[in-house]
Order: C-alpha cells, then sequence, then structure tokens
C-alpha cells in the first residue's frame, strides 16, 4: 500500500508541477522552441530547475543501490550514443517541436479531454505498438 500511495503522490507532484510550469501548454512549449520568432524563455528556468533537483536525486540513486521504499532500481547501465538513440532523440524532438507537447505533459492534458491531447496519446500509443511490432520481428 506504501508503494501505491508513494507512486500517486509522486505521479500528482509531476502532474501538478507540469501545469504550474506551463509545460501542459502547447503554445508555451511552442513559444520556448521559437528561438527565431517570438521566443519565451520562462521554460529554461524549468529545466533548469529540473536539474537542479534531479541530479543530486541520480547520486545518491546510484550511490544507494535500491529505492527510498526497497525497491529495486534500474539505472542505466551504459553512456553510448548510439545510431539508435540519436534517431529516437530526433525524432522526440521533432514531435515535440511540432505539436509542443511530449509524453508527461500529453497525459496532464488529456486528463482534460483536449482533443490535441487526447489525439497526441492515441498516435504515441499508435507509434508504440508499431515498434513494438518491428522490434519483435527484428529480433
Amino acid at each position: 500500500m506504501g508503494r501505491v500511495l508513494s507512486a500517486l503522490g509522486a505521479g500528482l507532484l509531476f502532474g501538478i508541477g507540469l501545469i504550474v510550469a506551463g509545460m501542459s501548454n502547447p503554445a508555451k512549449v511552442r513559444g520556448f522552441l521559437d528561438l527565431a520568432g517570438a521566443w519565451d524563455p520562462s521554460l529554461a528556468l524549468v529545466m533548469a530547475g529540473a536539474i537542479a533537483v534531479a541530479t543530486p536525486a541520480f547520486l545518491l540513486a546510484g550511490r544507494r543501490g535500491e529505492t527510498v521504499l526497497g525497491g529495486s532500481l534500474a539505472l542505466p547501465t551504459t553512456r553510448a550514443i548510439t545510431p539508435r538513440l540519436l534517431l529516437g532523440s530526433l525524432l522526440f524532438g521533432s514531435g515535440w517541436g511540432l505539436v509542443g507537447l511530449c509524453p508527461g505533459p500529453a497525459l496532464v492534458l488529456a486528463g482534460t479531454l483536449a482533443p490535441e491531447a487526447v489525439l497526441f496519446m492515441a498516435a504515441m500509443l499508435v507509434g508504440m505498438l508499431l515498434f513494438s511490432g518491428f522490434e519483435r520481428r527484428r529480433a
């Protein structure tokens, strides 16, 4: 029960943070990504804050080897930059720039039943299913 409540609390905190920061507002995100137009630098502060919180947390997690609640911890084991990583990053960044949403904020916005978020989530799920199918065929 403690893990469920912990996950619920973390998810709620994350979602509220995305809303307060403006990350679930596609127009605000596109404004941040529009370096050649009416650039809105406010999301840079959000990113700086996220890095400031995440860096010590990852350093601590790497030393602990388990979660605070005693669960297994799965941290990345490689730092290799592969063509697959670059392609995935390119696709993610392109989608983020075109739509102004990435998976976390889209899920938060989909909770309001905003049509663009629901469509984004549907397209993302279709893409994940296609990728999974291609991976199974490749293996």
